[in-house]
């Protein structure tokens, strides 16, 4: 077995501070928080029972999503990932109170209720879906690209994923594929070190994601996921890359989940010693303290923002989930694509 490195205590490269404005700080800290107590309260939603199936929670990768969008053209850009889908929609401009109502089943989610968690959809901001099937995104997100490419139009594809989908057999003919035709991709491979319950040193020959993608001539990178100005200096060279027609690219982020892969994992195979390094270098208290430090922000402005985001999720984003209508037992054959059905043509009787 191969010794993991140890990377919450790995050094590695600070971020640009002079690419973000102190607004722009100020701004991605409330995002990222509003990300947190979203999940949170997803998690206090499934425990009421108002939430069923699969849930899997962000909490702790906030910077990820967060850094690479904010780099991008949010609702522009053409977006996918897996089933920890909730905040990459938020941040491409999905209402957070259909995503919301989405977990609760409801009329008013993004999918009337008919995908849950883990299929958030939303075409008009080009959110275009989190995936429960793994690897289920590389070949999408390259045909997206090819498409963009046939029509000469100078968005990007950007394709989030974890660590454990990396051995998927599609992972590597999408990434050939996407290099010989060099189009227009950014896959972004969020490196939390598990898929669901085994740790990427019991199920990857080579640990360094990036290192893997030198297979197919595209170039990688290596960045710390935790902090956000990091993310987005990273981010920002891999898109203009990408934008300018040079074809693919890809970026690993290295971060870690809170909870468990779902709310049905109970998290016993982590070592606490582990998880207390990990909370040390936390990305939303790493971009809080930064501000403090810098006097831009005070202790005391970022309990009044998090009080005011809480009280904000409970007022519109809960209210308007259980508020939302429920799907009737008539339309439940309403979105389903039925066209080559013999027995809606009428051939079998």
């Amino acid at each position: 077995m191969k010794i993991m490195p140890d990377y919450a205590e790995q050094e590695m490269a600070e971020g640009d501070s002079s690419l973000l404005s102190v607004t722009d700080k100020k701004r991605l800290l409330r995002e990222m928080l509003y990300a947190r107590r979203f999940e949170e309260r997803c998690y206090e939603a499934y425990v009421e029972r108002k939430i069923g199936g699969f849930l899997h929670l962000y909490s702790g990768e906030e910077a990820c999503a967060f850094g690479v969008l904010e780099a991008a053209k949010p609702g522009y850009d053409y977006v996918m990932t897996s089933y920890r889908d909730h905040i990459h929609a938020i941040k491409s401009g999905t209402d957070p109170r259909k995503v919301m109502a989405e977990l609760f089943a409801k009329e008013g989610g993004t999918c009337k209720g008919r995908g849950g968690s883990m299929h958030i959809f939303d075409v008009e901001h080009r959110f275009m879906g989190g995936y429960a099937l793994v690897g289920g995104p590389f070949p999408l997100a390259a045909g997206i690209a090819k498409g963009i490419k046939m029509k000469g139009g100078d968005e990007i594809s950007i394709c989030f994923l974890g660590d454990a989908a990396n051995n998927q057999g599609s992972f590597h003919e999408s990434l050939n594929m996407a290099k010989i035709w060099d189009l227009p991709v950014l896959y972004v491979c969020e490196n939390n070190l598990y898929g669901i319950g085994t740790r990427i040193d019991r199920s990857t020959a080579v640990l360094d994601q990036y290192k893997r993608v030198a297979a197919y001539d595209i170039p990688a990178v290596q960045v710390d996921g935790q902090d956000i100005e990091v993310v987005y200096a990273a981010a920002k060279k891999a898109i203009e890359y990408v934008r300018s027609g040079n074809g693919p690219y890809f970026l690993e982020l290295m971060t870690y989940r809170y909870r468990g892969h779902s709310m049905s994992d109970s998290n016993a195979y982590r070592a606490k010693e582990e998880e207390s390094k990990w909370l040390k270098r936390d990305p939303i208290q790493i971009l809080r303290n930064r501000l403090i430090d810098s006097q831009d922000l005070t202790l005391g402005d970022f309990k009044d923002m998090d009080k005011e985001i809480i009280e904000q999720i409970e007022k519109e984003v809960i209210s308007f989930a259980e508020q939302s209508p429920e799907p009737v037992v008539e339309d439940l054959e309403k979105y389903v694509l039925a066209e080559n059905d013999p027995y809606v043509q009428g051939g079998v009787n």
